[in-house]
Formats: C-alpha cells, structure tokens, sequence
C-alpha cells in the first residue's frame, strides 16, 4: 500500500436501534471527515440509517448492508480499497475484521489494516492472550480462569475466592457480566 491511501473502507457502528453505539457513530463519523480533509476516499458499510455516519455529505459510498465478512468481502471485491479501518464499529466491525483477516480475504485483496493492527485486535479481545500481554509489561491482574459452562464457573469461583466477576467472551461494555458473592 502507498504511504497514503486512496480508498479506505469503514466498518460502521451497525446498532440495531437508534441509541446504542453512540460513541462508535460519533467517532466513526469523526474519522470519515479526518479521511476526506486528506483527500481519501471513503466507503462505509453500516446498516442502520439512523447514524450520523450514514448522511449523504459523508462516505462517498454507503452500503446498507450488515457488517459482516460475507458482505463485506463483496463491497471489497466491487471498491477495491487500499485500507479498512475496524476501530469505529464495536464489536461487529471487530470481529469482522478478525474474521477478515484470519481468512486471507483481506491479504487477498491487498487491503492493509489502518490504525489498530489486527494483532491488537486479537491480543485485546482474547482475554488469556490479554492477560499474557499485561503480565508481560508487569501489570498485575487478578486471578482468572475460563469457564465454559455453570459448573465449571463454579468450580472456578471456588478455587479463586469470592467475590468473582463473571464476564463473557467478546463483548464490550459489561454486557452479560456479573458480580457474584458466593
């Protein structure tokens, strides 16, 4: 990819109704003029016409379609961007590019990831690999284990200590977590 991209690819915030993902649209939106003042092209996948990013005076392409790697590597295939960016969608755009990426879809393509690399991306969103990373650079955590159904949960609360913290996989914001006092 030239020092300077062309054409860039955003994954939107995708929101299943109007008021979630505030933020992601807000940014998003955000980095969609940050491309346009430097002259780049910008294509944006979002399904939800209720979000800023979306108005007419923004991307120079909207696609309505989901943010997913099925929909999203034909919008590739039609646009041909040099880059995509994943850090303006939530968890959908996340894990689409994960997807992407892990694929070869977006090495297929010759589309570079802007911003966070796809390493990050996956070092943050799996939380034993995050743990590494934070152990690493000396930053304590607390006692963790994965569980993967009830029993095994309170096997593991047993073996930490109460109180627990019970957090799902790949989710952002709290949503599903818990804290559990015996």
């Amino acid at each position: 990819m030239p020092s300077k991209p062309k054409k860039v690819l955003l994954l939107g915030s995708a929101a299943l109704k109007i008021g979630e993902a505030g933020e992601f649209d807000y940014s998003g939106s955000q980095a969609i003029k940050a491309l346009k003042d430097e002259g780049i092209s910008t294509i944006l996948v979002n399904p939800n016409i209720a979000t800023i990013q979306t108005s007419d005076h923004l991307a120079e392409k909207v696609y309505f379609l989901p943010v997913n790697a099925h929909f999203v590597e034909r919008i590739i295939d039609k646009e041909t961007p040099d880059g995509i960016l994943l850090g303006f969608g939530g968890q959908t755009a996340l894990n689409c590019g994960l997807e992407l990426a892990e694929t070869g879809i977006l090495k297929q393509y010759g589309v570079t990831v802007l911003g966070t690399s796809i390493q990050a991306v996956r070092e943050t969103e799996d939380r034993g690999l995050f743990v590494k990373k934070l152990t690493e650079i000396g930053v304590k955590v607390p006692a963790s284990s994965a569980a993967t159904c009830v029993s095994e949960a309170v096997r593991v609360a047993d073996e930490i200590g109460y109180p627990v913290m019970l957090r799902i996989a790949y989710a952002l914001g709290g949503l599903g977590s818990g804290v559990f006092v015996n």
